[in-house]
């Protein structure tokens, strides 16, 4: 099987229209050659010139004549789910989701919650490596079909120069070149939220919307951006940093080094302080052994509490809802967006996130913008990243991004 069109240099007017081909099939589904020549505006002699060499180079199938009340049955082609495949590995602040999909999307292997501590550290770095590795020969493909990795990073993410400003700056080369020299294969970066809110578009909650919002409430707080239906980077990549307004004027120091940032009042992180602090002064909660314990509280210890109806962090959750739900009515008003997608680990409290953000959303965005938008919790849940990730590897060698 050749690959040399999926890296034909620009120009090549061949191998971009058996990308065309192939993207059309990927938004499409199966399709005869009469469907392509409509979609393309091309000749039949031509697109069947283009079907047979991509049935020659096996990336996709004739699945035989179309069920037709009458005349001549067209052929139905369609990809080979078995022409490549894709790793997207999602990395969070205590663990890693890494996974597999075949051609068509499909994950053929999942592996959550990894052990995994994100540190800015070569020796994080290389562990990081030592687990893509391993998952990738633990795998009943041979790794000359993996065609392409994409792995989510936190924070500022230059995707395209391959460089990551928050985690693993060590080099001149870009990161996403140092993990391809190790793994030897080719390797895309990008930050986890872009690819969460890239894995809802085209196998989650959306359905036919082309303008939305997702907002990722995990330990820290972003958002991905979908524009006419494309992902919105900015000029540098570094859009989506929503937890980084600037909003209250209090002493709290947020991760990014400023005061009063939206983060500080509205995340993971800031239900873990304000948990501590409440438990201080004298409320109870279930996770009161482990704070006396000095034990670390991570963010599904949280979400547990919460799922198990532990009062205090449900009103916790609540307040944080709120101040959520404010700056979102915001983003509404810029953007006017046709849905917004509440992702990431808090978003798996569910009604518990999502009835307070509804409510402040309602009572402080405009009006004629909240009746166009609905708010829906991510239906990936926790693999929104993961396959945001390997669908992004895919779209990107294809040049579909």
């Amino acid at each position: 099987m050749s690959t040399d069109f999926l890296i034909a240099v620009e120009g090549n007017r061949t191998a971009a229209l058996k990308k065309k081909i192939i993207h059309y099939y990927i938004a499409n589904g199966d399709a005869t050659i009469a469907d392509l020549c409509k979609e393309m505006d091309l000749s039949i002699p031509t697109v069947t010139k283009l079907v047979g060499e991509l049935l020659e180079e096996e990336y996709i199938l004739d699945f035989g004549k179309q069920e037709t009340s009458g005349g001549r049955k067209p052929n139905i082609y369609g990809l080979n789910p078995e022409s490549g495949y894709f790793i997207g590995v999602d990395v969070r602040r205590d663990s890693i989701n890494i996974a597999a999909v075949d051609f068509k999307g499909k994950f053929i292997s999942v592996e959550d919650e990894v052990p995994f501590t994100l540190e800015n550290t070569p020796a994080a770095l290389e562990n990081l490596c030592i687990i893509i590795d391993e998952f990738i020969g633990s795998l009943k493909v041979s790794r000359d079909k993996i065609l392409s990795v994409g792995i989510n990073i936190t924070g500022r993410v230059n995707p395209i120069s391959g460089y990551s400003y928050s985690f693993f700056y060590f080099e001149e080369k870009p990161l996403s070149l140092i993990i391809e020299e190790r793994l030897k294969l080719k390797v895309y970066i990008e930050n986890d939220t872009r690819a969460m809110a890239y894995g809802e578009y085209m196998k989650g909650a959306v359905k036919g919307e082309k303008n939305l919002i997702f907002v990722n409430i995990s330990w820290g707080l972003g958002v991905g951006i979908i524009l006419d239906g494309k992902l919105y980077y900015g000029k540098s990549g570094f859009s989506g940093e929503f937890g980084h307004f600037c909003l209250y004027d209090n002493e709290i120091i947020c991760h990014c080094g400023k005061k009063g940032c939206l983060e500080t009042e509205a995340s993971g992180s800031a239900l873990h302080r304000m948990l501590i602090e409440r438990y201080k002064e004298g409320s109870s909660t279930i996770l009161a052994d482990k704070i006396n314990s000095g034990a670390e509280i991570t963010l599904n210890d949280l979400i547990d509490a919460i799922q198990k109806e532990d009062v205090l962090s449900i009103e916790i959750l609540e307040h944080i809802g709120t101040n959520l739900g404010k700056a979102i009515a915001g983003l509404m008003n810029i953007f006017n967006p046709e849905l917004v997608i509440l992702g990431g680990g808090l978003s798996l409290t569910d009604e518990y996130i999502r009835l307070p953000i509804k409510s402040a959303v309602r009572k402080y965005s405009l009006n004629l913008v909240n009746q166009d938008t609905e708010i829906k919790i991510s239906k990936l849940g926790d693999h929104a990243g993961v396959l945001g990730a390997c669908l992004l590897s895919r779209g990107k060698i294809l040049g579909m991004i």
